[in-house]
Parts: structure tokens; C-alpha cells; sequence
């Protein structure tokens, strides 16, 4: 294991030997120097763990050299060391993002101890939640495999998401696998349950039904539409539960969350099935029989979500709504973004405002078109990784900070997740099949039926039939549709890519919160 390297800079460093013979004794690996000039000089040839750093030196202060050293390496930890106790040289460094602050003299073992304190406690955190899941998984895994209604699997996959994010932090890769294993796990068990269940749901044959695409505005929007506060539905195009777990901190330097839900999406889980049933309260079939010219088909080359307000207009008209002042605003590049935080102001005399934000689902395609994208986001954690930074430069974060000056709520959800294949599954069908890899659609398919859920009676699930032959399949878990022809390229191309269409909690557990201003 390699020692840990620090670099000393004091321009009294030889009158410091003792100290540094003392760390050394410890097991660390110190390089000295008398100035803040060398000391950047060595920090852009060389890596150090920490840097102690003398505020008091002649030529380049400590605060200028803290300024340059974050300037070269912003998450290099540095402890500050100084003779004076002014309150105002405090809240500088501080301010410059330092880890430690040392008041001289100081002795060898305070040093000792404020270097424990910065390099073990990451190991440390991740050392105790590691513990923490270890003692869980056992828990988590006999909950999988008991016979759990709606509500049971929306508690396990918080569970299992909050540890993806905890266990972020840990460098034990075994522990990472363990988790992905129980995820697998549960997908199986959950895809399942959801094929048992999805049917009788869809024609209420049960009396515990949850909120489902369709429903979503009827159960969850129209109760916050009784008062006077303007509210502001924003659904963010193909966000994750995770993914909406690591944007929330941020939101709530601004907000409180007055309610952090999870509804089941439709299947196909994809933007044209999914989004149009949302805005309409109404299943693909029916919207294809009520509104033929708002439903587009999955052959023709018009967009698919092209009705989206006129959807919403018949909705809120069905539901006696038609006098409700709202609007609708698509937000599809940072342009629009743009334009419409400029428009915020002309929006708050409305009782609802609709705005679709495109840009997760954007991200996802080009992930599986283009390498650069690839490498950013190669697995799930740089997923909500690339996502948040998104957030933090967009305009929506911008919208979100305008919105809390006002008394306004503000609604944030999505129409469905995406999932990262892995398993590829052979499929065969004729030339006028559907491209989504997580669902098929068509006449004559040809596959494995215990390798897919099949829908043979499309119109049982209130489907969409482009002839009386059609029939549908859809993915489990982490699958893939892969045509023989060819099949180790587009395995190697569409194999740990985020997609969407099929049956997982990622795709098919959908967040849903409410926020009020601070």
C-alpha cells in the first residue's frame, strides 16, 4: 500500500524537523519547501493526499498560494497553519475551502490528529456504511422474496437506491457488486409481480390500485389545484428515482419537499406511450380511438409526442377543468430554456403551468450513439453524476431559483426511467418492426417465451394494434432485443447503454414530488 503524501510548505520548515521526523514515524511521506511558489511548482508535477500550509509566509502568502493551489487542484485537501487568530484571515480561508485550520504553535500530534481526521474519515464513512448495508442485505433480501403488494416494492427500491447513493462514497468494489447482484434480484422478482398484477390494475380488478401513468394528474396533481397558490408542474424527461435523489439536496437549498412519492408507470415505458397517457388521463388505445389525430403511430415519421397540449386541453375539458388558466412550455435545447425564464413573470397569473424539460432522455440517446458520451457517463453513478452537473449550468435550475421568490408549488416528476442493459435476448421479426431494443411490436415475432413478457392481446392491455395479428414483448431485469443478423456488433454497440420500453423498477418506479418555496 502506498504511503500517504503530504507537502509541507513554511518558510520556517527547518525548524520543523522534529514534526516532520514525528509523521514520518507515523507512516506518512512528507516533501518540504520554504515558499507558496515552489509549493505550486510541485503540486502540478507531482499528487499529494494533503498540503499543510503556512498563512504567514514571505513573497506569496498562504491565502495566495491556498487560491492557486485550488486553482490547479480543487479537491486536493489542505490544512492551513498560522500565527494569528484574526476572525477575518479565518472566514478567508475558509472561504477559499480549506479542511483544517492550526492555530502555532502547534505540536506534532494536533497535525497527526487533523490528518487522521481528513484522510480517514472517508474511509472511515465508507468503512461504516459498508457495515451498515452488510447488516441490511439480509434484511432487504427475505423482504424481496415475500409477497409484496404496490406499496412494499416502492419502500424496497428507495432502499436499494439509498444505498447506491451511500455506497458511492466506498472504494470496496466487492460491496458494489453485491448491491448490483441484489438489484438484479429484485428486478426479477419485481418484473414478475408487475406482470401478474399490471392487467388488473389497468381494468380495476382490485381494490389496492396504485397511481399509474394515467391516473397520475387525476390522483396527484388535481388535489393541489383546489387553493390560490399557482402551481408549476415540471416533468423532466426520462428522469431516474436516483437520479432525482441526488438533484433533491441541491433543489433544497431553495424548497422543502412536502412530498417525495413514487407512482408505476405504463407500459411500454417510452415518452410516446408513457407521456401522452400521463397528460391525457387516458391508455394508448383509447387515446387512438377518442383522439385519432392525436395519436401517432409508431411507423409514421411525425413525432410521436407532437399532441402533448392538445391532449391536456381535452383532459382538463373532460374533467370539467376547461376554465383553469395554464400553460404549456416544451423545453427542447438551451434556447428555450432561456427564453422561457425570461417568460417566468408572464406565467404567474396562471393556476397551472406545464413545462417538459428534454434533456435527460437527449442524454441517454447520445449516450448510445456517441463514444465521447459513453465515457462520461460509463456507469450508473457517473449517470447521476453528468445529470446533476446538467442541472447545476441549466436553465431549469435558474427557473427553480426564480420560482422560490414567489408563492408558488412546484411539482417535479417524469414520465419514466431508463435502465442499463447488460443481457441480450434474440428476437426475429419482419421489416415493419419497431427499432425500441426493450420492447417489440409487430406480426410473426419470433422468440424465447420465458425470455420475454408477452402480449399476445394487445387490446387487454388497452394497446395500440396496427393489424389483427400484432402482438407485443418486452423486456425483463436488464435485457436487450438483438436480431441475429449481425448480432455481436449490436450487441457490442447497445450493451450497457440506458434504455427504456421495458419492465424494471428503474423504468416503471417514477418519482413524484412536491416543493414549496423556503
Amino acid at each position: 500500500m502506498n504511503k500517504i503524501k503530504i507537502l509541507w510548505a513554511d518558510d520556517e520548515i527547518d525548524m520543523l524537523k522534529a514534526h516532520v521526523i514525528f509523521l514520518e514515524e507515523k507512516g506518512y511521506e512528507l516533501i518540504t519547501v520554504n515558499n507558496g511558489g515552489d509549493a505550486l511548482e510541485l503540486i502540478k508535477e507531482e499528487n499529494f493526499d494533503v498540503v499543510l500550509l503556512d498563512e504567514q509566509m514571505p513573497g506569496m502568502s498562504g491565502i495566495e498560494t491556498l487560491e492557486e493551489v485550488k486553482n490547479i487542484r480543487p479537491n486536493l485537501p489542505v490544512i492551513m497553519i498560522t500565527k494569528s487568530e484574526e476572525e477575518n484571515i479565518m472566514e478567508e480561508a475558509f472561504g477559499s475551502r480549506i479542511e483544517d485550520y492550526l492555530i502555532k504553535p502547534v505540536n506534532p500530534k494536533q497535525i497527526l490528529s487533523s490528518l487522521k481526521k481528513i484522510l480517514e474519515t472517508k474511509k472511515l464513512v465508507s468503512d461504516k456504511t459498508t457495515h451498515s448495508y452488510q447488516q441490511q442485505f439480509t434484511r432487504i433480501g427475505m423482504e424481496i422474496n415475500q409477497n409484496l403488494d404496490h406499496n412494499d416494492w416502492i419502500d424496497v427500491y428507495r432502499k436499494l437506491v439509498k444505498w447506491e447513493l451511500e455506497l458511492e462514497a466506498t472504494t470496496d468494489s466487492s460491496i458494489q457488486d453485491i448491491l448490483d447482484s441484489q438489484k438484479e434480484e429484485a428486478n426479477q422478482v419485481f418484473s414478475k409481480f408487475y406482470e401478474h398484477h399490471y392487467e388488473d390494475w389497468l381494468h380495476g380488478n382490485q381494490e389496492n390500485i396504485p397511481t399509474l401513468s394515467h391516473t397520475l394528474l387525476r390522483d396527484k396533481l388535481f388535489p393541489f389545484l383546489n387553493d390560490d397558490i399557482p402551481t408549476y408542474f415540471i416533468l423532466i424527461d426520462n428522469l431516474r428515482y436516483d437520479q432525482w435523489k441526488t438533484l433533491q439536496p441541491v433543489i433544497e437549498e431553495n424548497y422543502t419537499t412536502e412530498l417525495d412519492d413514487i407512482y408505476y408507470g405504463i407500459i411500454p415505458s417510452a415518452t410516446q406511450y408513457a407521456r401522452n397517457s400521463l397528460f391525457s388521463a387516458l391508455l394508448p388505445n383509447e387515446i387512438k380511438k377518442k383522439y385519432p389525430d392525436y395519436w401517432v403511430d409508431e411507423y409514421e415519421e411525425e413525432t410521436k409526442n407532437k399532441y402533448e397540449e392538445q391532449l391536456l386541453g381535452e383532459m382538463l375539458k373532460r374533467f370539467g377543468k376547461s376554465d383553469l388558466s395554464y400553460s404549456y412550455n416544451k423545453i427542447l435545447n438551451l434556447n428555450a430554456g432561456r427564453k422561457l425564464v425570461d417568460k417566468l413573470p408572464n406565467l404567474i397569473n396562471n393556476k397551472l403551468n406545464i413545462i417538459v424539460y428534454n434533456f435527460i432522455d437527449t442524454l441517454s440517446h447520445a449516450r448510445t450513439d456517441m463514444e465521447v458520451i459513453k465515457e462520461l457517463a460509463e456507469d450508473e453513478m457517473a449517470y447521476r453524476s453528468i445529470t446533476k452537473s446538467w442541472f447545476m449550468h441549466s436553465p431549469l435550475k435558474e427557473i427553480l431559483e426564480d420560482l422560490s421568490d414567489e408563492n408558488v408549488r412546484v411539482i417535479i416528476t417524469t414520465d419514466h426511467g431508463s435502465v442499463k442493459t447488460k443481457n441480450p435476448v434474440k428476437i426475429l421479426g419482419d421489416r415493419n418492426t419497431n427499432t425500441n431494443l426493450r420492447y417489440k411490436f409487430g406480426k410473426n415475432l419470433q422468440y424465447k417465451a420465458k425470455e420475454v413478457y408477452e402480449v399476445k392481446e394487445p387490446e387487454k392491455l388497452f394497446l395500440p394494434k396496427i393489424n389483427v395479428s400484432t402482438s407485443y414483448v418486452f423486456t425483463r431485469n436488464f435485457d436487450f432485443l438483438v436480431y441475429p443478423n449481425n448480432y455481436n456488433q449490436y450487441v457490442n454497440m447497445y450493451k450497457d447503454t440506458f434504455q427504456h420500453g421495458g419492465i424494471s423498477m428503474e423504468e416503471l418506479l417514477i418519482p413524484f414530488a412536491v416543493l414549496n418555496p423556503k
